[in-house]
Formats: C-alpha cells, structure tokens, sequence
C-alpha cells in the first residue's frame, strides 16, 4: 500500500517543489518577451513543452532537487530568450520559422503550396468560411503564416503592410 500511496512527508516536498517551480516558471514566462505568449512558434511550443516537462518531473521524481529544476528551468528560460533575440538575424529567423506561404493568389489556388503546407483544399474552404469569405473571386492573397495561422487579404484592401520587406516583395510579385 506504501508503494501506491507514498509516505505523507514526501507528498509535502512534492507540493513544495511543484509549488515553487510553477511559481519559478511563472516569473521567468512573465519576465520573458511578451511575444513569447502571444504567438507559439516552433521553439516556442517545444519551451512551453520543456517548461512543463521540467516542473512536473522536478515536483514528482524524489531524486530530482529543487535545485536542479530550477537551475534547468532557468537555462531553458534564459536559451529561450537568447533565440527570440536572435531571430532578428535573417538567418537564425530562416532557420527557426517556416517562411510565409501564399496559398491563394488574385483567387487562384496554389495547389502546390497547399501540398507544401500538408494542407487539403477542404482544409483551406474551411479556414476562408470561417474568415466569412464566401468565394475565391473576393480573394487577393491567402497566406499560410510562419505560426501556422492563416491571413486573408481581400481583393481591395489597401496592403500597406504588403511589399514592405525584400522579403514580401519577393512573396507576392509574382
């Protein structure tokens, strides 16, 4: 029955250090870029897996110090920070997001930019419906965002934030 159970002073310490790193992994979150939150990118969604991991095994394994999870929630806190910084590079932003991809351009559909994206035509009407988009003649841009979120740009739209970049002029004047 111990074994399922455990003795009454080991599920304190299991309290406190649960109770600590979440606090830790709150304060460091907090501290952290506001755009650490706002927008879950590829190394923002293996920290917050990482973050969780770290404080669940920390409170749970009775081999494992405060200490040690704190010292790992830290590092992975502060690697995190050092990324965000270092997306401003072009390259290290290359290598960390998924480049912006026009699925749909002046109402025609780029099938092989949909195939790139592993997504369906059924997967892409879903998405312009849920937009209020009623029929691809209304379209000018669709873009598959390097967060996976998709933006509609209608026909009409003034599109100043279009073309501002090398980058997006390469993207849409094709």
């Amino acid at each position: 029955m111990a074994e399922l159970i455990g003795s009454w002073s080991s599920l304190g310490w299991v309290c406190a250090k649960a109770a600590l790193l979440a606090l830790t992994a709150l304060a460091g979150l907090r501290l952290a870029p506001r755009r650490a939150l706002a927008e879950m990118r590829i190394f923002d969604f293996v920290v917050a897996v990482a973050v969780g991991s770290i404080v669940g095994r920390t409170a749970t394994a009775s081999g494992t110090s405060f200490l040690v999870g704190l010292v790992a929630l830290v590092t992975l806190l502060a690697v995190h920070v050092v990324l965000a910084r270092l997306r401003f590079l072009p390259r290290v932003a290359r290598a960390l997001d998924h480049p912006v991809r026009v699925l749909v351009r002046d109402g025609e559909v780029d099938r092989e930019q949909l195939r790139r994206c592993l997504l369906t035509e059924d997967d892409l009407r879903g998405a312009l419906r849920q937009r209020g988009v009623t029929s691809l003649a209304e379209v000018r841009f669709v873009l598959y965002e390097s967060q996976g979120g998709i933006t509609v740009v209608r026909e009409g739209d003034g599109g100043e934030l279009l073309g501002g970049t090398p980058a997006d002029r390469k993207l849409f004047d094709r």
